[in-house]
């Protein structure tokens, strides 16, 4: 948000640590140079050389049709044009490089001359302080607005290269580019903002931080009320005193009549008061007379505190409604927030196709735009601002039908109107068109010295399509909440007793103050192992750690057809795995003994540098079916025959029922471990297993859970993966943290 209202909006926003902060060493260095240098630089060479790859750039593609070629022939990289898209890269660069150069040099060797002849006059050492500037750096924190301007270039169609795994691949200009001589976008684009500091009042008065620049003056304190958006609305769309058309003629009839029967009021009122003062000997003969008259302006009956108010309809006395009124900061603020940015959207919009006053005002005012853009550009930052959940799902399916909702609009073609909205809510991704989305993915720095960055991940490769897979994607994401798109990591369980127990191993078990898992963003979804593959084009693409934990879902071959059929696990039984996503995706292997001997590195999927996938299930456990007796391997079949088998005395002296009751009866019952996993086995077509979590988190405190081996390790590698990336940032900051001294 910030980068497109810098360079498209105002490029007085732009300040220095929008460079990005690696580059400025480089920055620095040049500056050195130009200090220490005999000669003077080549200047229309060193832009090209030094300065180009250190410089904030944002490349702009736009769609245009063969008619309309009239709103971008400025663009038009040569005659030959087809319809191939337009790129325009915008750069914030030096206005004039010799100027730069002539005043950093001289303000420079000022400030070293300064302080030659001090020190030169000190008796003893030398003063330690430094006057600006310092560097580069030091001198463009005052002058950079001065100095530095947004100026566009052609861009060239065939150099244009689709982003990978999210990272753009921007093509280089040549030194014999050419600046365009304007605004490129200039009657082509109309871009309007919504910031996230909206500025609202509370009921007892308290005032928030000042609203956006450019906004309407605001009251003391910076709040922004919707009285002040009525009146810059009225003012310029709808008051009849401004540029009158026939239908305003009643109106204004009716405020003069007002006004002179408010005069006429005010004269008799006073009447007696003036002829007092007469009697004191003023005015005299040639004095000129006291009169009083009022002039009634419309937009006067919107200057007042009250002006916006809200109707509490109650029964009156004899049963009628009546209205009660409450001035409208006593409303609360996701109320104040959502009338606030849907009334802003309508006045862009009908600023934008000069509704009322504003289309006859840009024909008689000079300096309104006549032309109308094609494309109205809305960005609107955050908007889930003190909004409940369910009002910023109503916002986001409304908003851009509120933008478009003009007869020159809606399924009309002619005019195109891009909606862009900045989010961290959950609620608001979940009523979006998933492929709309853009993922910002943080990534630590490529190396030491350098910034950490984010690839912007385009979903639409992910959702675009119309395979099976995507739709199920989309169905199944429809029916969660959207967090995983705000995560550090995701962890994919098999089924409702996975995930409601998990949180409670992690936050008993995993709480280390500096990077337990306890400390993190973890989505956890139920996903099931027969689906948890189908999820893999989204998990690849975002690029996050990943576990999942999933079910042996052993099976054997039955009868003379060789159907598959589930049954306890055992190893040198030629059994297989039934479970989609250990087959197909990770490990990939469908022999039962091959998955229980796998070491970790089978059971990891490398996405890139920063992510990995990796699956847990079922493993080999050593246990003591009776207290006095030898430990024996035992293997599980699912998660909740695994936890019963790793907390056999919790399970024998549970109150539990259902299926907790069924595995204690099983437990007593057991001859063998061999017999116990039947039992178990048999335990579990019946049983339900979100009873089963319920109930296990009744009869015992999850302090005293004994987490399931696999799973024990699957978040152990996933707590070291977030970590591991943790400690790459952190020596980045620490690298670029060193100050640079002269």
């Amino acid at each position: 948000m910030v980068a497109l209202g810098n360079f498209l909006v105002n490029s007085s926003r732009f300040i220095t640590t929008d460079f990005t902060l690696s580059n400025w060493s480089n920055l620095n260095k040049i500056g050195q140079s130009w200090e220490t240098s005999e000669e003077v630089p080549d200047f229309t060479e060193a832009l090209w050389t030094e300065w180009q790859q250190l410089l904030p750039a944002l490349d702009v593609w736009l769609a245009a049709e063969l008619n309309e070629i009239h709103y971008i022939s400025h663009l038009l990289p040569t005659l030959d044009w087809a319809g191939e898209q337009i790129g325009v890269r915008l750069r914030y660069e030096p206005k004039d490089l010799e100027a730069l150069y002539k005043e950093f040099f001289a303000t420079r060797k000022t400030s070293r001359d300064t302080m030659a002849a001090a020190n030169a006059g000190k008796q003893k050492g030398s003063y330690t302080v430094s006057l600006w500037p310092k560097n580069m750096q030091d001198f463009l924190e005052r002058r950079l607005n001065n100095h530095f301007t947004v100026k566009g270039y052609i861009l060239d169609h065939a150099k244009l290269v689709t982003p990978l795994n999210g990272a753009a691949k921007p093509q280089v200009l040549s030194s014999d580019s050419n600046a365009l001589d304007s605004n490129p976008f200039t009657g082509l684009i109309r871009i309007d903002e919504i910031n996230a500091q909206r500025g609202f009042a509370d009921a007892s008065g308290k005032s928030s931080s000042a609203g956006s620049e450019g906004e309407e003056s605001s009251e003391a304190g910076g709040t922004r009320k919707l009285s002040e958006q009525l009146r810059s609305y009225y003012s310029k769309h709808l008051d009849p005193s401004e540029l009158p058309d026939p239908t305003d003629i009643e109106a204004l009839e009716g405020i003069f009549q007002a006004q002179e029967q408010f005069n006429k009021k005010l004269k008799d009122g006073f009447g007696p008061s003036f002829l007092e003062i007469e009697g004191m000997g003023y005015p005299g003969v040639t004095d000129p007379r006291l009169s009083i008259s009022t002039r009634i302006q419309p937009l006067d009956g919107l200057r007042h505190a009250s002006a916006i108010q809200y109707d509490v309809i109650t029964p009156g006395g004899n049963g009628a409604a009546e209205n009660l009124r409450l001035p409208e900061q006593s409303s609360g603020l996701g109320y104040q927030n959502l009338i606030s940015i849907i009334f802003r959207l309508m006045s862009f919009r009908d600023s934008w196709m000069q509704v009322g006053k504003a289309s006859k005002r840009s024909m008689v005012e000079p300096g309104e735009r006549q032309v109308q853009p094609p494309i109205h550009l809305v960005l609107v930052e955050e908007p889930e601002a003190h909004l409940h959940a369910q009002v910023q799902q109503v916002f986001i399916r409304k908003a851009y039908e509120v933008l478009r909702k003009h007869s020159e609009l809606g399924s009309k073609t002619a005019f195109t109107t891009q909606l862009v909205v900045s989010t961290h809510s959950s609620h608001i991704v979940h009523e979006c068109d998933f492929a709309a989305l853009r993922y910002f993915r943080r990534l630590p720095a490529p190396g030491a010295g350098e910034t950490p960055i984010s690839a912007v991940v385009n979903l639409s490769e992910v959702f675009g399509d119309t395979s099976d897979t995507q739709k199920f994607a989309i169905r199944y994401l429809r029916t969660t909440h959207c967090d995983l798109f705000f995560a550090d990591a995701a962890i994919l369980v098999e089924g409702t007793a996975e995930r409601m127990l998990l949180p409670h191993f992690i936050r008993e078990k995993f709480n280390n103050q500096n990077y337990g898992l306890n400390q993190r963003y973890i989505s956890i979804l139920e996903i099931g192992g027969s689906h948890s593959h189908r999820l893999r084009p989204l998990v690849e693409h975002l690029g996050l750690p990943t576990l999942i934990v999933t079910d042996l879902d052993s099976g054997a071959a039955t009868g003379t057809n060789g159907k598959v059929e589930g049954t306890p696990p055992a190893k040198g039984k030629s059994m297989v795995t039934m479970n989609t996503t250990l087959k197909d995706w990770v490990p990939g292997i469908t022999e039962l003994d091959l998955l229980l001997d796998a070491k970790v590195e089978k059971k990891t999927r490398k996405i890139d540098d920063f992510g990995s996938i990796r699956v847990a299930y079922q493993m080999p456990v050593s246990v003591n079916l009776k207290e006095s007796g030898k430990p024996e391997t035992a293997y599980a079949y699912t998660f909740e025959d695994s936890f019963a088998l790793e907390n056999l005395k919790l399970f024998r002296d549970s109150s539990g029922t259902g299926l907790v009751a069924k595995f204690k009866e099983s437990i007593k019952n057991a001859t063998s471990i061999p017999d116990l996993a039947e039992k178990m086995y048999a335990d579990l077509k019946g049983g339900d297993k979100a009873k089963f979590a319920l109930d296990v988190i009744f009869f015992t405190d999850p302090e005293n859970f004994k987490i399931p081996g696999y799973i024990n390790e699957g978040l152990m590698w996933l707590e070291e993966q977030l970590k591991s990336k943790d400690e790459k940032v952190e020596m980045v900051i620490a690298s670029d943290t060193v100050p640079i001294v002269e």
